[in-house]
């Protein structure tokens, strides 16, 4: 056999197997990954009021008032309650690290 003969019978296999390998793609049910992302992000939920609170007052019964009361000032209020909702999740990270 010639070269020619081998590379035309190599193409053939080739494309032999590129269709067997699409008919097992179709044949393959869709995933939705991007439902699953989106379900992940859901997981994670925004901290409300009263966990901050609570959170904020126990740092503040172990003697951090002062380092609790910055903190209020540097996410943009001088109490809790003026902090926006969007601040929670931030204000918590730095609260942890006191």
């Amino acid at each position: 056999m010639s070269n020619a003969n081998l590379l035309l019978d190599v193409i053939k296999n080739m494309r032999s197997l590129a269709d067997s390998l699409q008919a097992l793609a179709d044949a393959m049910p869709e995933k939705e990954p991007k439902a699953e992302k989106a379900t992940a992000v859901a997981e994670v939920k925004a901290p409300t009021l009263e966990e901050v609170r609570a959170v904020l007052a126990e740092k503040s019964r172990k003697g951090h008032t002062a380092d609790i009361k910055a903190l209020l000032i540097k996410h943009g209020a001088d109490k809790l309650s003026d902090i926006s909702t969007a601040e929670y999740q931030s204000l918590l990270a730095d609260v942890e690290v006191l």
